[in-house]
């Protein structure tokens, strides 16, 4: 008797809690806990790494993030108005510069800020600057046209209203468009600062001091000192206490702006 379309759903999604609970279970039976613990979950080794990876690591981290993040989105706004221009060469600059930074990797930008810039021009750039630098460099091309499709979203009619009581044309953009564009295009840039804080970890190839260490480096070299993973396991959770909270609010906000919507 063939099965009807139902019964043929609850069988198949019986199968699969069959697989995944006998996965489960081989793990459960076949894995050397011990080991797992020791290597993951050593107390010693977690209690070693605490005040520093709050106090240096972890508020180094936020520090990278933000001076990247704010370079960029003012970059951004920038570079989004000149792709917007209407005089060509402004409108080729920003695309330029756009693609150019989207295709290259910020491993190759870090790199060449920090080491290829002060060899060929002799210069010593503060590890603070060479950093918000890198960072905002990149996330500036991605904030670019993330504002420039905010600014496009905004209905025409309000920059027209705004013509008609008198502004011009800068003034409607900077005092109309631009504050309705950015609510518009909270959630992705939330969603670019959750990207910059994981792409701060390339701070580790400038060579920091131990002041300057941020989670990854500090997991890194806690890692070779104990010859345990739990450094990187407490480095990783450091990231979810920036991270969660973003996505969370990535969340609120996108709903928010459906219900606006």
């Amino acid at each position: 008797m063939a099965m009807s379309r139902r019964q043929r759903a609850r069988a198949i999604r019986a199968v699969q809690y069959a697989v995944l609970a006998a996965i489960l279970l081989t793990l459960v039976f076949a894995a050397d806990w011990g080991e797992i613990r020791r290597a993951f979950f050593d107390a010693g080794v977690a209690k070693a790494q605490f005040p520093d990876i709050i106090t240096t690591a972890l508020v180094n981290t936020i520090i990278y993030t933000l001076l990247g993040f704010g370079f960029g989105l003012a970059l951004g706004l920038l570079l989004a108005l000149l792709r917007l221009s209407e005089v060509p060469p402004y409108r080729w600059l920003a695309v330029t510069y756009i693609e150019f930074f989207r295709g290259v990797p910020t491993l190759l930008v870090f790199i060449a800020l920090g080491f290829g810039v002060p060899l060929a021009f002799q210069v010593a750039i503060n590890q603070y600057a060479t950093v918000m630098l890198a960072l905002g460099l990149v996330g500036a091309a991605y904030m670019a046209e993330t504002i420039r499709a905010g600014i496009q979203a905004v209905p025409k009619g309000q920059t027209e209203a705004a013509r008609s009581l008198g502004m011009s044309q800068s003034r409607a953009m900077v005092s109309i468009v631009i504050p309705q564009a950015f609510r518009i295009v909270l959630p992705p840039l939330t969603n670019e600062l959750i990207l910059l804080t994981k792409d701060s970890s390339l701070v580790y190839l400038l060579g920091l001091s131990l002041d300057q260490y941020e989670l990854s480096k500090f997991g890194r070299d806690a890692l070779n000192q104990n010859r345990s993973l739990t450094p990187i396991l407490i480095a990783g959770l450091c990231y979810l206490v920036i991270t969660l909270p973003l996505g969370h609010l990535v969340r609120r906000l996108e709903a928010r702006t459906a219900r606006a919507r």
